[in-house]
């Protein structure tokens, strides 16, 4: 098994040497995909994530949301977790200490993160299991920490947004790791058993 570092770096190039054409062509397949399922229908709180170093672009997932009535939110990084704040066409955005734009309003607003219906993660890598791979913050993991415990309870579903090229046949998993419900493809969606 390739080292998690090792693997990170290698992928995060591989997405960033996208061009283009192939970036935009795979992140509207991985949009329809996520668009055509139940957990997207159903949901009512949505969250979502601003692409940035080649990841997929999902405006047009937020676009067809926003058509759709569902509210949007985007993850905001505070204190080792992520809180979510609303998302809309006038959402004045900032870029935090990471470069990610982030909204600029107050946290009066903020949904917590076992009120989302669906939660679209960004990642480096996931596997046939569903573990997933991230920047290497933990951000989600930690968030997203009581799903561990809500397995038939009320909880976000989780998916991840990705290229083919970025599924691996197996990762390190530690035991605070939260796998993915699903990963959504240009290929389409794989759900996982949880």
């Amino acid at each position: 098994m390739i080292p998690s570092r090792d693997l990170r770096r290698a992928l995060r190039e591989q997405r960033r040497r996208l061009d283009p054409a192939t970036r935009a062509h795979a992140s509207a397949r991985v949009c329809r995909a996520l668009a055509a399922t139940g957990a997207f229908h159903r949901a009512r709180r949505l969250a979502v994530y601003l692409s940035r170093g080649g990841e997929v672009d999902l405006t047009a997932l937020v676009i067809r949301a926003w058509k759709a009535g569902k509210r949007c939110y985007l993850p905001v990084v505070e204190r080792g977790r992520l809180r979510f704040l609303p998302y809309a066409p006038d959402t004045v955005l900032r870029p935090n200490r990471f470069g990610i734009p982030e909204p600029a309003e107050t946290a009066s607003r903020q949904v917590p993160a076992s009120a989302l219906d669906l939660v679209v993660l960004p990642l480096v890598a996931f596997d046939a299991a569903g573990n997933r791979l991230g920047m290497g913050g933990g951000y989600y993991d930690r968030t997203f920490a009581f799903s561990h415990r809500r397995l038939r309870w009320r909880r976000p579903v989780l998916i991840g947004a990705a290229y083919g090229f970025q599924r691996v046949p197996a990762l390190a998993v530690s035991p605070w790791d939260v796998p993915l419900d699903a990963a959504a493809t240009e290929g389409g969606l794989e759900w996982f058993r949880r």
